[in-house]
């Protein structure tokens, strides 16, 4: 679905923040990246999504015109649009049937509690609310590739579960997800694979039990292994 390669990027052609980090995601495939503060996570997601101004390596997705969601960590909205206006004028953009996306937009609503509120200003909303709006707005879509920079931040546990659970069905329906979070004892039960990034470089690449193996700890959690790497016993 998705190759990454990214030989170098940043803000300055002279002083890139991440080095030769190289991946790719399949379809029904997620993957987690994780890293200490300043490790380079989000500025991979800008590099993927064309955002940086230097950048030095390609992305590659299986379609010609790819069709991905992505959910940053700081909500972006329309301030004087309310919560049912944002969704319209998604499926508006979308050219998303009205029968259809209607039905669910109002089964999302509800099972992330905002039917009430639906036709209130997002400026009124608390961050966790925005994200939750940020979440059913890329979930309407049904896109190829979901792209989350921590999703979990904000969020109160129901909604936490119920996003979970529609990611579920979305990697069955064949979605690659690539989500960026600190959370990792959800990101240890969620995902298929693990990038850990340090320093601007990608050091670990695999499965939880490949990462248990490396760093003899065989029974070790996600966060086990992710601190002794960073202590450099590893590396």
């Amino acid at each position: 679905m998705i190759e990454v390669s990214i030989e170098e990027a940043g803000y300055d052609k002279n002083r890139p923040i991440i080095n030769n980090i190289h991946f790719s995601i399949k379809r029904g495939e997620m993957i987690g990246l994780i890293g200490e503060n300043g490790a380079g996570k989000s500025t991979t997601i800008k590099a993927i999504l064309g955002l940086l101004p230097y950048f030095k390596g390609k992305t590659e997705f299986a379609n010609l015109t790819p069709n991905f969601a992505y959910i940053p960590e700081q909500p972006i909205y329309y301030e004087y649009l309310t919560l049912w206006e944002h969704i319209e004028l998604l499926a508006s953009v979308k050219n998303l049937k009205r029968e259809i996306w209607e039905k669910e937009a109002t089964y999302l609503l509800t099972s992330f509690r905002m039917e009430g509120v639906k036709h209130h200003y997002l400026s009124n909303f608390s961050k966790g609310m925005k994200q939750k709006v940020m979440l059913m707005l890329s979930i309407l879509t049904h896109p190829d590739c979901y792209i989350i920079d921590e999703p979990f931040v904000g969020l109160d546990p129901r909604a936490i579960s119920e996003f979970l659970k529609v990611l579920k069905i979305e990697k069955q329906r064949g979605a690659a997800i690539l989500i960026c979070t600190h959370v990792l004892d959800t990101a240890e039960k969620i995902c298929d694979r693990f990038l850990i990034l340090s320093k601007g470089k990608l050091v670990v690449e695999g499965t939880l039990s490949y990462i248990q193996e490396n760093c003899k700890l065989i029974d070790g959690s996600l966060l086990d292994c992710f601190d002794l790497l960073l202590e450099g016993e590893i590396l």
